[in-house]
């Protein structure tokens, strides 16, 4: 049979998900974010300290978190111990504590030299702009998870907000602590955020002995 007849030869076609993780970024573990702390600690980087604290501490959604005024978290000459902001996604408020830890991260960035004058608790260094954006916060995260050789493409701005709710739940099995701190409107949105599933709540009813 001449050659010419025979059906072309195809290219074998990847999948569009080989060699990436896909679906929700994993929240920090705390050996992860005592690592990461650690670093950030001898490396004498104030904002970026502040900045990671604040992130587990709050569990706001990126562009809430780089929104922050120094006046959301700064009163009286002191960082408040408990803030509130409206969430851009919902607009509805959201309140969260801020630890002693991150409150003396806070106010030693507050205080630094960069800092005076500025309304942004974040500014960007980026000409032209007032704050640090989404995609800045991004790469500083990929930078953090890198730092401690976690896979970067596991981790996201998502695994900071779900990092501090993650141990909440797997501590008390109180989701509705987890939704009201997360902000969210419907129990449902709760439940996919955490990817609880049947196994987990089979695991909760067990420790439960009548």
């Amino acid at each position: 049979m001449s050659t010419d007849l025979l059906p072309a030869a195809r290219q074998p076609i990847l999948a569009w998900n080989k060699g990436r993780i896909i679906g929700q970024k994993r929240p920090l573990m705390p050996r992860h974010v005592w690592s990461i702390r650690v670093r950030l600690e001898m490396a004498g980087n104030a904002r970026d300290l502040a900045l990671f604290n604040m992130a587990v501490d709050s569990k706001l959604r990126g562009c809430d978190l780089v929104g922050l005024r120094v006046r959301d978290v700064f009163a009286a000459g002191r960082v408040k111990e408990r803030a509130s902001m409206i969430q851009s996604k919902t607009g509805r408020p959201v309140r969260f504590e801020i630890t002693e830890s991150t409150r003396l991260s806070l106010e030693r960035w507050i205080r630094d030299p960069e800092m005076i004058g500025l309304e942004f608790l974040w500014p960007s260094r980026i000409h032209g702009s007032r704050n640090l954006s989404t995609r800045q916060y991004a790469r500083i995260v990929r930078g953090w998870v890198s730092s401690i050789g976690l896979e970067p493409s596991a981790y996201g701005t998502h695994s900071m907000r779900r990092t501090k709710v993650a141990q909440i739940y797997k501590k008390t099995g109180n989701l509705r602590a987890v939704q009201l701190l997360l902000g969210h409107t419907k129990m449902d949105s709760t439940v996919r955020y955490l990817g609880v599933d049947i196994d987990d709540a089979l695991s909760l009813s067990e420790g439960i002995d009548l």
